[in-house]
Order: C-alpha cells, then structure tokens, then sequence
C-alpha cells in the first residue's frame, strides 16, 4: 500500500526540490500535496489521511511548532519529520516534546534525509502491522471467549441474563445478533458408521477435532462469521452470524449446509446429516432451537441429508413431542442418578407407548430405536459403559427386536446406569475435586474446558454438567471469575505492571484483558490499583496518626 506524504515549507523551491529529489516511489510513498503553512497544512490534513508530515519550523500565519501540537491535540495519526535551520535546542526540545520522530537540519542532505525517511516508515509499516496482528489475534480471542458461552447457552448450563457481569462486555453484543442454526450429526445406527463406533475414544476425540477444523475453515474461508460448537460425539452445532437486513433464504442457507457436509467428506471421510432450524435465532432462543432440531433429527429416520425443523407436516407431532420431553426427564434422572425418577418416567414412557400404539402403531417402533440410540450416547459421554458393554448394546439395538424386548431394554440400561451413577457419585466429586486443584494451579494459561475434562478422564459435556452442578456456575464463569480475583489482589497487593498481571493470570493481550476486567469490576486496571493503593496509604496514615 502507497502512504501518503505533505510537504509543508514557505519557501517554494524547497518543496519543489524535496518532490523531486527524493525517491518517494522507492520509499513507498507519493506527494499528497503542499502547503506553505500550517494551516494550510491542517486543511489539507482534515480533507485527506496522511501518513508523514515534513515540515519547515519557522513560517508565518502558523510555524511548525504549532502544526505539529495541533496535529497531537486533534490526534491525527501520522509521522513528523521537522526541517529547520536553527540548530538552537529550544527547538529541538519542543519538537520532542510534541512527539516529533525526527529533526534534520537545513541546508537538507538529500541523502541523510531519505534514510530518515526510510527509517520511519519502516518504524510505521512495522507498528501497524503489530497492531493489525494485535487486532486480529483480540478478534479471535473474543470470539473464542464467544464460542464458549454460547456453548453453555445451547446446552442450558448458564441463563443469558443482561445483568450478569459476564456479559456486560463485548459479549453483550451477543444480543443484538441472530443466527442460523445448521446441527450436523452422525447416524450413528446406519451400516455407514459402524467403523465409528469400532474407534477408541482417543480416535473419536482426534476425528471430532478435525472435524470442528474443517468446518471452521471453511466457514472462515467463504467469509461467514461463526462459531462450531461440539455438543457431543459426533455431534456439532454451527451458529452462522447474519446481518438484521438478511431475509431467511432457504437456498442460500441449503448451499452452505451442503457446503459443509461435502468439506467433511471430502476431507474426514465421514458423511454427516445437517438439520436447519426453520429460522434465524437469537441468542435467548439458542437452547429451545438446538433441542427441537436435536429432537427432529433423533425422531426422524434420515431419508435426506439436509432436513429443515420443525418439519412443516408432521404427523403425531404432539405425541412425539410428549414422547421426547419424557424421555429427556428420564435421561435427566439417570444423570442424576436419581433411581426413584427413573423408574417414574419410565412407567410414563410405556403409558404414553400404549397410547400412541393404539392410535399409530407405526410410529411406536422408530420412536423406541431413536430413544434408545439417544440414550446410549448421552450415557456415552457420561463413560458408564465398558468398551464391551457398549459393543452389546450396539448389538442388540442392530437387531431392531419387539416392542416388548425395546421396553424391557430401556429398563434394563436405565436401572444398570441409575445404580452405577449412584456409586460413581463419590468417584464424580472427587473428579470435580481434582479439576478445581488443576485449574486453580494453571489460571496462568489460556487453559480450554476440553483440557480440564480430559484432564481428569470425561468428556467435554458430561464434565460441564458435572461442573455447574458441583460448583454452581459453569467453567467460564469460574475461570474467570478466579483470574479477576487473582488480578485484583495483584493490583492493589503489588507494583507489577498491567501487563504483568494480565500475563499472569492467563491472559497474553493486555487490552482483552483490560476489557474483561473492567466488566467485572466496574473499573479499569489503573484506576481500580489508584483507587485502592491510595486506601491503604490512607489506612497507614491514619494508623500513624493515632498511635503518635
């Protein structure tokens, strides 16, 4: 890119000379104009962005003293060169003070000046590329802060409430957005899969990884803001950010589910089903889009790819639907390990089985298999089942035996499950234990939920739902809640830099940093260490006072 440079000089013949002698082309730059002052100087520079200003000190109606305060004052950003023939160092001083980055004295050596030049436009070209990287590595730092509450959004671990803190920030621009909302999913039942599920989980985490990269990069490579979220094995939801003009455009958001769906297989050799939701989504709506899409694509066999939800005729769409609010209190209760639960939505499954059966017998068999399939895999991340237990269950659910044998099943793996989560209660807290002691210990370093859950052996879901409930808030919401403590006590215990603390309570950007901490606090970091450092000098003082 070509920067832009104003010469300013009452004398004609010098500005005519410094256009044609020096090799502004060579130095990257072109001759924006002339002035024969300094206020000819500042219209030219309220009309056009200039990048180095060279300039005479003294010349009437404004000298280059005061071109260059009023420049500072008004903070137009650009360099300054000053040009003079007065080698007094009053001059030399002031020209410092107002920010000046070089001084060559007249009569000018044409040579030494383009090197100045040279040197102070590498120096710029240098800062701003430091500052686009800064930018760019904040932008991605906030919406990596983004992806990870709207993860505890979806999944209903946290409320999105305007008055919580975490939220006052950069995320509270979360609000004002709408969304589309693709779910992708692997059948894991089909003929297809069957090599997924022969994988061991550190294959699976590895393939799971480098799907949520690929979709990532394509998302970021046809320019669409996003964010790709891993719910669970094998299931990822993509929020596409769209602009309030947009009109919901079924096609247009068709082609980007197929464009996901053919980078997948193209790349991970896994082929994906999406599920859209019917329409844009904001962020209170996210949990209640992600169940019913979640729902439509486990309820309904995939006889297409790409299927939008809610289905616009659905038949026993009512029955289903009490089917799958049941069955999700059911799974809830095995979590829980709350066996009196379990066997109380487990009579309400059959009750509402025999009445679908008498009404639409067809859809009773699809319902039970999906359930079934469902609840494997959310006992699949909570790690219930051995390796061999998993395989026999997969066994027996390829069989797609009677109604009978289903129910009888569902009982079975319900019970099994109730009574194993009740003696993994104590190995449960004792993981939560050692997951508060390693995060505590690592608050140093931008440390991930997925570390933390691997960390102490589950998986990224379960080991959320296990944190909210253990500690009252979710992982985010720790975290960074212990790093603003850890800093606040920094501020006002120590004289560490800003920049110090920042990086050690595991933030490598000052300025993110800075906005995090004023979103907890109120304050910035300065003020917050003024405000108190003065307190305890006034404790001293009068601690002084009363004891003399």
């Amino acid at each position: 890119m070509i920067g832009k440079v104003l010469l300013v000089d009452d004398e004609a013949h010098i500005t005519r000379n410094l256009e044609k002698v020096i090799p502004w082309e060579m130095l990257g730059l072109t001759v924006a104009g002339v002035a024969k002052n300094g206020v000819e100087a500042l219209q030219q520079m309220e009309q056009e962005a200039i990048n180095l200003l060279l300039c005479d000190i003294r010349m009437p109606v404004m000298d280059g003293l005061e071109l260059v305060r009023q420049v500072r004052e008004r903070e137009i950003p650009c360099d300054i060169i000053m040009l003079s023939g007065y080698q007094d160092f009053a001059y030399t001083r002031a020209a410092i003070q107002y920010g000046v980055n070089d001084y060559v004295l007249k009569p000018i050596p044409y040579d030494e000046l383009t090197g100045v030049i040279a040197r102070v436009m590498s120096n710029q070209r240098n800062k701003q590329k430091q500052l686009f990287e800064e930018q760019q590595k904040l932008g991605r730092m906030i919406d990596l802060a983004s992806e990870k509450i709207l993860y505890d959004i979806i999944m209903d671990y946290t409320d999105f409430s305007g008055s919580h803190w975490l939220f006052s920030g950069d995320e509270q621009q979360l609000r004002l957005q709408q969304f589309v909302m693709i779910v992708l999913d692997l059948d894991v039942s089909s003929e297809k899969t069957k090599d997924w599920r022969d994988w061991s989980d550190k294959e699976r985490k590895l393939w799971n990884f480098a799907v949520c990269n690929v979709l990532r990069e394509k998302l970021q490579s046809n320019g669409l803001h996003h964010a790709v979220i891993q719910t669970r094995d094998g299931e990822w939801c993509v929020l596409i950010e769209s602009d309030k003009e947009m009109a919901f455009d079924t096609a247009v958001i068709r082609a980007w589910a197929e464009m996901l769906l053919t980078a997948v297989r193209n790349h991970i050799k896994l082929s994906l089903n999406a599920g859209i939701y019917r329409h844009f989504v904001r962020v209170e709506e996210l949990s209640d889009a992600f169940k019913l899409v979640q729902m439509g694509m486990q309820l309904t066999p995939a006889a297409n790819l790409i299927t939008y939800y809610p289905l616009e005729q659905e038949r026993s769409a009512g029955a289903d639907q009490a089917f799958w609010v049941t069955a999700e209190k059911l799974i809830s209760a095995v979590k829980r390990g709350d066996a009196a639960s379990v066997g109380s939505e487990a009579e309400n499954i059959s009750q509402q089985l025999m009445l679908l059966n008498e009404s639409n017998s067809s859809r009773v068999k699809p319902l039970l298999h999906f359930f079934v399939l469902h609840l494997m895999r959310e006992m699949k991340e909570m790690a219930v089942f051995t390796r061999e237990q998993e395989e026999l269950l997969w066994r027996r659910l390829d069989l797609r035996f009677g109604i009978k044998d289903l129910l009888s099943f569902i009982q079975q793996v319900t019970c099994a499950v109730s009574e194993r989560s009740m003696d993994k209660k104590k190995q449960s807290e004792n993981s939560m234990a050692e997951a508060k002691i390693f995060l505590d210990r690592n608050l140093y370093r931008d440390i991930s939920v997925e570390e933390a859950a691997t960390h102490v052996g589950l998986s990224t879901s379960y080991f959320s739902l296990l944190f909210k409930q253990t500690y009252g808030e979710t992982f985010i919401e720790y975290v960074t809640r212990q790093r603003m403590e850890r800093a606040k006590s920094l501020l006002a215990e120590s004289q560490k830099s800003v920049a110090q603390i920042a990086k050690e309570v595991g933030y490598a950007e000052r300025r993110y940093f800075t906005k995090v901490f004023m979103k907890y606090t109120g304050d910035n970091p300065t003020d917050y260490r003024s405000k108190f450092q003065s307190q305890g000098k006034d404790f001293v003082a009068d601690a002084e006072e009363e004891s003399s």
